[in-house]
């Protein structure tokens, strides 16, 4: 039906959708796709009805019967959502063809801090403890601040009932790199007292891939028993989960522990080298080059309520991430010796952050709600190694905001509000003692290395911004929703963009900051319309439009950088750029326990300026699930069509499109017990995810891959003294 290689899969959805939309984007909660995703019928509905903002939320029957190698390729099966695929187990969200640090992820009230401006740094989140996940799709700067120009991934708890001792074993195991995995959760929520404790490990090898040879920089490498080499890893979490609540006041208290360690294909790092491609007989040891992240995390959520109509919430958090990378000692200046301590170690970042969110909710009146609120983050950022990218940094942020909503009926909802927000990165100044010597030896004059005798300056940048938005969600009848949202959103400038200025070998080239940069802006309208005949049809039509006055994004300069091997200078600009896009969600439900869903998105982009593309723009795709459910069974036959991306910026390769075919089966057994097997990429087809880290040196998607899940639950209640 949509074929890669013909006609693009977005034309199909926007001429579905073209009479109703001309803005922007999806309904609310709704079903996304065949399975139950929402926690319930009710909680949906009604915060379908009270959001002027498009929200899906995703529980845990979805992503059981959604698994796929990593939370974001879970999440991947809502319309809108991508994710940059990092090997075969790790990835990083993209929302409407934004992702980095213009998406917001929300772990239990705090924002996930760590080093996620890179292309090749994952999401650091434990995936065994996602319960449920409410995502926005769009702007959201409004109430998370900066990071959230995007969208917003919000990760929360949910509470067992009082008197409940309550547990889970999972296993997990995967068969494209040969993973093992698992968990195991024990809660008991007792009178005014919830704990809740789990841990978390998985181990997996080398990863296969559906060919034999891949190509970089026109050099053919070999792919020994089809599996990309030192690409294995493991992961390991803990979590502790304490609340009280008292009357009025509730206290959480959570502290978590995650650490990786990965390896990286040793083609795509430096210059390529066939002898490192060797095999070495063991595909799950972790050799040169990998990365190795420790993330901690300690936050507290607080609520009292004076009142029923007044309430004040606190949020607060301390994490530290440091990560790691490691690579053979290598030096291109004859004069650079090995560090006596750690010579292997390139790049080393140590990040501490500091948040505080308040919110102060006031209702005087059934129809009215206002909230106020002040946000507060400190970082500071410290560097080692012996390579340079990133300056040693201290960057403090704060905003308030002001969000009131009025609801003159439960069929209308009208939201408005304003925000501002200040931010000041201080770095450090870097000078390169190597660099100097290795131009003059090339035979360079003084006065052409005088630029270059420091790598990076010491800065000072403070900027600010004011935002707002306003919306309405109307419940024209039983059946049909509309949604609207009018609003500006910004993006402060992060410290690489501003300061970075070295080779980032994860990434392939020499990266250069600007700081110059100011704030990115932009403007977004976003249109939904839902209709929905109970237990029948489901149909959720979305369409957005956003212009960035200044969008910053890597360009290529053309420039010779005089850094040894690295190439042209890839720097951090402004432009003025132009999104829109639509998706489309339909559910429908046919005789004998049968259902349809159809599921498509397709972005558009466009540096107004220069007249291309963004880069890493997905392409458009369509998926077609057929589910079956007679207990004790669920089946879900899955087609998913990815269309051709010629649409490509500067020094961008094309993707061509791909037909997937993938298959889940459900078993639930006695106890609530479940056994999920699901097989992704059943054909075993060579094909290209055009947002992969390892697209650019050609290393195809991982092939068939089956994975078992099995959830083992233990509940059993007490009577309260």
């Amino acid at each position: 039906m949509l074929r890669g290689s013909n006609v693009p899969v977005g034309l199909f959805l926007w001429s579905v959708c073209i009479f109703l939309v001309e803005a922007q984007e999806t309904d609310s909660v709704k079903i996304v796709t065949l399975s139950d995703i929402t926690v319930s019928a009710s909680y949906a509905k009604s915060l379908s009805r009270s959001s002027v903002v498009p929200i899906n939320v995703a529980g845990k029957v979805f992503l059981r019967e959604h698994t796929a190698g990593s939370l974001m390729q879970t999440l991947e099966h809502i319309p809108g959502v991508q994710a940059i695929d990092i090997g075969a187990g790790f990835s990083k969200p993209v929302i409407r063809g934004m992702g980095f640090n213009r998406i917001a992820v929300v772990d239990n009230g705090i924002k996930q801090e760590g080093q996620q401006w890179g292309i090749d740094h994952s999401l650091e989140i434990d995936a065994f403890n996602v319960e449920r996940v409410m995502l926005r799709k769009g702007p959201a700067s409004l109430l998370y601040g900066s990071d959230a120009i995007g969208g917003v991934i919000e990760l929360t708890r949910l509470l067992p009932p009082l008197g409940n001792v309550h547990g889970e074993a999972i296993l997990s195991a995967k068969s494209v790199n040969n993973l093992i995995g698992g968990s195991f959760m024990l809660g008991i929520r007792r009178k005014d007292w919830y704990v809740k404790g789990r841990v978390s490990a998985q181990y997996f090898g080398d990863y296969r891939i559906p060919t034999d040879t891949v190509i970089y920089l026109t050099q053919k490498m070999p792919i020994i028993n089809r599996r990309l080499k030192n690409t294995a890893g493991k992961e390991m979490a803990a979590s502790l989960m304490v609340s009280r609540y008292i009357n009025a006041y509730s206290a959480d208290y959570c502290f978590t522990s995650l650490q990786q360690s990965a390896g990286f294909f040793p083609g795509a790092h430096g210059i390529p080298d066939l002898s490192r491609l060797t095999d070495d007989g063991n595909n799950r040891d972790i050799g040169l080059p990998h990365s190795t992240v420790l993330h901690l995390r300690a936050s507290t959520h607080q609520t009292y309520a004076f009142n029923l109509h007044t309430s004040i919430k606190w949020d607060a958090g301390f994490q530290w991430n440091h990560r790691r990378e490691y690579s053979a000692f290598h030096t291109h200046y004859g004069t650079q010796t090995p560090p006596v301590a750690d010579p292997d170690k390139e790049l080393d970042f140590r990040l501490a952050t500091l948040s505080s969110t308040f919110r102060f909710l006031l209702q005087p009146a059934p129809c009215w709600k206002h909230t106020a609120g002040w946000d507060l983050q400190y970082q500071d950022n410290a560097i080692s190694g012996y390579s340079f990218l990133l300056p040693a940094f201290r960057r403090l942020t704060s905003g308030l905001l002001w969000l009131t909503d009025f609801r003159p009926s439960e069929l209308l909802t009208l939201s408005g509000g304003l925000r501002y927000d200040v931010g000041y990165l201080q770095t450090e100044g870097f000078a390169d003692p190597y660099l100097p010597a290795y131009l003059t030896s090339r035979g360079l004059s003084q006065e052409s290395i005088e630029p270059f005798l420091f790598r990076s300056y010491p800065v000072r940048h403070t900027s600010e911004n004011f935002s707002g938005s306003i919306g309405l969600s109307a419940q024209i009848s039983e059946e049909h929703l509309v949604k609207f949202n009018l609003g500006n959103s910004f993006r402060l400038p992060t410290p690489n963009e501003l300061t970075s200025n070295g080779v980032h070998h994860g990434a392939f080239r020499h990266e250069q900051g600007s700081p110059s940069l100011k704030p990115e802006r932009g403007y977004q309208a976003d249109l939904s319309y839902s209709f929905e005949k109970e237990n029948v049809f489901t149909l959720t039509v979305s369409s957005f439009a956003a212009f960035f006055s200044n969008y910053i994004y890597l360009r290529p300069t053309g420039e010779w950088s005089p850094l040894p091997h690295a190439g042209q200078i890839y720097r951090y600009i402004g432009a003025r750029s132009f999104f829109s896009g639509t998706e489309l969600s339909a559910v429908v439900s046919l005789p004998g326990d049968l259902g349809y869903a159809l599921d498509g998105d397709y972005v558009y982009s466009l540096n107004c300026e220069d007249r291309i593309p963004i880069a890493f723009t997905p392409p458009a795709s369509l998926r077609q699930t057929l589910r079956w459910k007679i207990k004790p069974f669920t089946l879900l036959l899955q087609w998913q069509s990815v269309a051709v991306q010629r649409r490509v910026s500067r020094n961008e390769d094309p993707t061509y499109g791909a037909q997937l075919f993938h298959a889940t089966l459900v078993l639930t057994l006695v106890g609530d017990i479940t056994l999920t097997l699901a097989a992704r990429n059943l054909t075993d087809i060579r094909w290209f995810n055009h947002l992969s880290f390892y697209r650019r040196i050609e290393i195809p998607e991982p092939g068939r891959n089956v994975q078992l899940l099995i959830r083992i639950p233990v509940t059993f209640t007490f009577k309260q003294k």
